[in-house]
């Protein structure tokens, strides 16, 4: 089993840490928000168990390595996706009934040409209106130092390049590939072998949510030249176009992050502004029946807005400005340095009603499960023993 994957920069820690800590000191210093959330979360009694590795996988494979997305298939039934480079699906009844399906819905190439965006892929985020069309967008990491003569240093996050990049499934999520001819969702306005020495790119994007006739998604960046670190919000009409998505510049969802091994000018606009409060990616965004965005996420503990490492919930009105956080589940994160850390730590918190009448999930009542996963360390290393697990969840207006 491969022991890093889209934990991304955290398996690392130590590292990555220094870095993320000071990028996002520079990003605190645009608008903070201001306002209390809009809702209520409280967590209910007992943790059930939703996939281990040992007892469920297929291979050695077959590890939680992401939040969970899930859609209702054309039959109504549930896919969902939140496992490793090697991808397959959870299949079954309803959300609260999956099971893992051993067929590989899409594979990684690990192709050394960084142009063909093939080396390590992860189903992020998925968006069906029919449950049979599923588009999806893929979190892509190049591994230069893998590839002979590709990357100027040994080290994995000194070499590490991130894009996101869009692929459909036409047959309900049994089979998925490159869509279009302009598959790149987002990537930086350089290609992989410059700026090496850190991780680079757009990486870990949420769900994608509807409001009104546009769909939205967020996702992070690692900051570079003309670009703050943080995380943006994206924006199409067109979700089965990859080329149409556009990020928040500030006024207006005007900038196009595009392929830059592609024609010239399809990076263009305005650099994207990050949202606040988050520290790094969003685990999952949900629209609850009160007309509010619920944000949930995991940090570390800063002397910000979070006095504790865990799992914490912001609210929204238009998924760019965005409550202060408050805590919903205390313990240490993968975002926390494992050498420091004893025991288990949680990481990919999402948040879905397995009664949501949304064919994507996307919608949530006043009940709905905190999925996040357990991951055992040994020694300084994130290990691959990680479990799937939920907890209920009450939903409330704040009052």
């Amino acid at each position: 089993m491969n022991a890093y994957g889209l934990s991304g920069l955290l398996v690392h820690a130590a590292g990555a840490l220094a870095w993320l800590a000071a990028a996002l000191a520079g990003a605190q210093a645009q608008a903070q928000p201001t306002a209390a959330p809009g809702l209520k979360l409280t967590l209910g009694p007992g943790t059930e168990l939703v996939f281990n590795p040992k007892r469920d996988r297929c291979d050695g494979h077959d590890v939680p390595d992401a939040p969970l997305r899930a859609f209702r298939d054309a039959e109504g039934k549930t896919v969902a996706f939140g496992l490793h480079f090697v991808n397959r699906a959870l299949r079954g009844e309803s959300l609260d009934r999956i099971k893992i399906d051993c067929q590989v819905v899409l594979n990684s190439k690990h192709l050394s040409d960084p142009a063909a965006y093939d080396d390590y892929n992860w189903i992020t985020a998925t968006w069906t209106e029919d449950g049979k069309t599923v588009n999806a967008i893929i979190h892509h990491e190049y591994h230069a130092h893998e590839h002979a003569g590709r990357c100027a240093f040994k080290e994995m996050m000194k070499c590490w390049y991130n894009t996101l990049v869009g692929y459909r499934s036409s047959d309900g999520g049994s089979n998925f590939e490159r869509a279009g001819t302009q598959p790149v969702v987002a990537a930086p306005a350089f290609r992989q072998d410059q700026n090496q020495g850190r991780h680079r790119g757009f990486f870990n994007p949420s769900n994608i949510v509807a409001m009104g006739q546009h769909r939205y998604f967020l996702a992070s960046n690692t900051g570079w030249d003309g670009q703050a670190f943080g995380v943006c919000v994206f924006r199409t009409r067109t979700p089965d176009d990859p080329a149409s998505w556009r990020a928040w510049d500030g006024k207006d969802f005007s900038r196009r992050y595009g392929d830059p091994y592609g024609p010239a000018g399809t990076n263009a606009g305005k650099p994207c502004v990050p949202v606040q409060p988050f520290q790094a990616p969003v685990g999952s965004i949900v629209k609850h029946s009160s007309g509010q965005f619920l944000a949930v996420y995991q940090a570390w503990k800063d002397d910000k807005f979070h006095p504790l490492a865990g799992i914490y919930y912001a609210t929204s009105r238009n998924l760019t400005e965005w409550s202060t956080p408050r805590l919903l589940l205390a313990g240490a994160t993968n975002y926390d340095d494992p050498c420091k850390t004893p025991g288990p730590l949680m990481g990919y918190p999402s948040l879905m009603d397995p009664q949501s009448k949304a064919r994507n999930y996307d919608e949530t009542g006043d009940s709905a499960q905190l999925y996040y996963v357990s991951l055992e360390t040994r020694g300084c290393q994130i290990t691959s023993n990680r479990d799937l697990l939920r907890r209920p969840v009450q939903i409330s207006v704040a009052r």
